[in-house]
């Protein structure tokens, strides 16, 4: 069985009900993400946690040093849990991420968080650009609705939009209950 990490990617304050850019179903997609950490913990994985900043304090989320920043109470990290912050969608982008995952010999990663369309998504790409065995845990995965060229789409239309493409080449894309021992 090859060497796994789970990394929890932006699942911060401002995504919940109450924050400056709330997802579609914030709270399932934590409690999902909880349970990842918590069977993660158990079998003894490497937990990253990922946070995100928005350099601008006019940044219409995730402005450094607000409540919003932080990571979620239900995702908390522990103590000797690596904390990378990062300033654009990809985690791995200037992060010291992939140096932490090799020096760890970690070949299979198992992401979660939000949002779908922009960090996960990524993330997932770049992890498997750089030869990880991915898995991207699709109910513990949040997006927003968006719009472009006048068409309007959900956040669970965005959200598949995004899960499709992964499954297809990047991913193996699965549900909560499929990766829990």
């Amino acid at each position: 069985m090859p060497k796994t990490a789970l990394i929890i990617v932006d699942i911060q304050n401002d995504y919940f009900e109450g924050g400056d850019w709330t997802l579609h179903q914030m709270e399932r997609v934590s409690a999902n993400a909880a349970t990842l950490l918590a069977d993660a913990r158990k079998q003894g994985h490497l937990v990253v946690h990922i946070r995100h900043e928005n350099a601008s304090p006019e940044a219409p989320f995730f402005r450094p040093g607000t409540a919003g920043a932080e990571i979620h109470v239900s995702v908390a990290p522990k103590t000797g849990e690596p904390v990378l912050t990062k300033a654009r969608a990809n985690s791995f982008y200037e992060t010291g991420l992939l140096d932490l995952l090799r020096e760890a010999e970690v070949e299979a990663v198992t992401i979660c968080g939000a949002m779908s369309q922009m960090c996960i998504d990524a993330t997932a790409r770049a992890a498997s650009d750089f030869g990880f065995q991915v898995t991207v845990v699709e109910d513990a995965c949040g997006a927003k609705k968006m719009g472009f060229d006048g068409v309007e789409l959900s956040a669970v239309q965005v959200h598949a939009a995004f899960m499709a493409p992964l499954a297809m080449g990047y991913a193996k894309v699965v549900k909560t209950d499929d990766v829990i021992v």
